[in-house]
């Protein structure tokens, strides 16, 4: 689907005349800071100033850069280039364009991007991968607002809107002389930080119901699976170092896991974060190891007298494991014993972190990090 053709389905109606009537934008979430975000979008979009988007990788920043161009009501199309992706070698005709016979298969004439997206908005993302020899031809298009193709003469005159994009540090590449100072400068005349979906992770919901829309009309077959309370609540104690590419990452593993199901707080640390495919819970897997190692206690006294407590099983006690089943999933054991442990301590200990730790025979800084790590709530202190 071409790029307007997505932005006509997603924002509104096309006009008698041609014109698209946008009338919503594409930044979700109600979170001071997307407000915030929401409120600088819509200074600048009405302006032609140059804007340098910044912010992790996955974090949205070409979905701010299509709802820059939807505000700005700007008639020509949004054209996007990742500088990146294309070799440096092919870069300059892929957004300058070239005359016939410049260089060796240029068989025809072809318009840049720049041409393509005049009196719309051309967005340069992974700017900070142009090369320095590209960067002066850039800034030179910026101060005079035209251009020449590859192996051309006559200057094109353009309606000009840019907007930029990186996850670099840019000022310290200027430091270290790998990016020009002076394109810099003007680039970045309104700069703008796209948060981080940890930032605002109370966004979740409404990013999951926008995703599941979008994934449906992509799949009409598909069948959207639910979050439950729970679920929701550990996909927001979640760190999500991919942003709201990786929480759209989870959302399809959820459509492949859970078509038209529930999904549980502990699906989502276990199959969608995780990625593991549904079976039998923890506690399930951990009647079954008792079950299993039963064999190994003595037998049960048929006297009257009060049995001692049997002792858990020690690690040696597993040796005999494949005796009795044909495999085990050892990291996912380890782990749910570990859960279990902690658990155990931390109930023991009255929800006291110190003291858990000290059962455990743990620094209470490693105790903290294993919670955050296996997302273990601390009951109350008594």
């Amino acid at each position: 689907m071409k790029d307007t053709e997505f932005l006509e389905k997603v924002h509104g109606r096309r006009k008698p005349n041609g014109n698209i009537d946008r009338v919503s934008n594409l930044i979700i979430g109600n979170s001071p800071c997307m407000v915030e975000l929401q409120r600088l979008v819509s200074a600048v979009a009405p302006s032609l100033a140059p804007v340098l988007l910044t912010g992790g990788t996955g974090v949205g920043k070409d979905i701010v850069a299509q709802d820059i161009h939807l505000r700005s009501m700007r008639a020509g199309p949004f054209v996007a280039i990742n500088c990146a992706a294309i070799p440096a070698e092919l870069l300059e005709s892929e957004l300058f364009g070239h005359e016939k016979g410049a260089f060796t298969g240029a068989d025809r004439s072809r318009s840049g991007r720049f041409e393509m997206s005049s009196g719309g908005t051309l967005f340069l993302d992974e700017i900070g991968d142009m090369p320095l020899a590209l960067q002066s031809k850039l800034l030179r298009t910026l101060e005079n607002h035209c251009i020449q193709r590859i192996g051309g003469s006559a200057e094109i005159k353009l309606d000009l809107r840019l907007i930029c994009a990186t996850h670099k540090n840019v000022e310290q590449m200027v430091e270290d002389g790998h990016f020009r100072a002076d394109l810099y400068y003007r680039l970045a005349a309104f700069p703008i930080e796209v948060p981080p979906l940890a930032q605002r992770t109370e966004d979740i919901p409404a990013l999951l119901e926008a995703m599941k829309e979008s994934y449906v009309e992509r799949q009409p077959e598909a069948i959207a699976p639910q979050f439950t309370p729970s679920a929701i609540a550990a996909l927001k104690a979640y760190g999500w170092p991919g942003n709201v590419r990786e929480l759209r990452n989870v959302l399809e593993r959820a459509f492949v896991l859970f078509a038209g199901r529930e999904v549980s707080g502990e699906n989502v640390t276990e199959n969608l974060l995780r990625l593991r495919l549904p079976g039998p819970s923890p506690k399930v897997e951990m009647d079954a190891l008792w079950e299993a190692v039963a064999i190994f206690d003595s037998p049960v006294s048929e006297s009257t007298e009060p049995q001692p407590r049997i002792a858990p099983p020690t690690p040696e006690d597993f040796r005999d494991w494949f005796l009795h089943y044909e495999e085990i999933d050892l990291r996912g054991f380890v782990r749910d014993v570990e859960v279990v442990l902690i658990e155990a301590a931390l109930t023991a200990k009255s929800g006291l972190v110190s003291h858990a730790a000290d059962a455990l025979k743990l620094r209470r800084t490693t105790l903290i990090e294993k919670m955050k790590k296996l997302m273990i709530e601390r009951p109350n202190a008594g």
